[in-house]
């Protein structure tokens, strides 16, 4: 029996990704390679920081003020979370080596919470350094 054109045609394709949908597992790996390499980047912002610091007054004023602009501060908030994230989740993974946590059931439980935590997290951490 051979395949028709029309037949070919008909054949749903697997896995469609207008069907299919990646189980928060999946995505919170995915999501934590994607704050480590966050994390590279934005600490290359800290060490200009640090760097300007240590050239001098005019070098650290730009730094600074460069930091303390709208986009300066949208990329130390992503940081932080990209920070809090990755951490919460490494210790998800810290977790999972000892053998612990490991059914489905538990998986999606730690995806939320440290989703949840992460969140908190970020935004204690801007309220407090906001709040001093």
């Amino acid at each position: 029996m051979t395949d028709t054109p029309a037949a070919k045609r008909q054949r749903p394709l697997s896995p469609h990704l207008q069907v299919y949908r990646l189980p928060l597992p999946a995505l919170t790996s995915i999501a934590h390679r994607i704050t480590g390499v966050g994390l590279t980047v934005g600490t290359l912002l800290l060490v200009w920081w640090l760097v300007a610091a240590a050239a001098g007054p005019e070098a650290y004023a730009t730094a600074s003020g460069f930091i303390a602009s709208p986009i300066g501060l949208l990329l130390m908030f992503g940081w932080t979370a990209a920070l809090w994230y990755h951490l919460l989740n490494g210790l998800r993974h810290l977790i999972w080596d000892g053998a612990k946590m490991l059914t489905l059931e538990q998986s999606y439980s730690s995806a939320k919470l440290v989703i949840g935590g992460a969140v908190v997290a970020t935004v204690v951490t801007w309220v407090v350094a906001f709040a001093v």
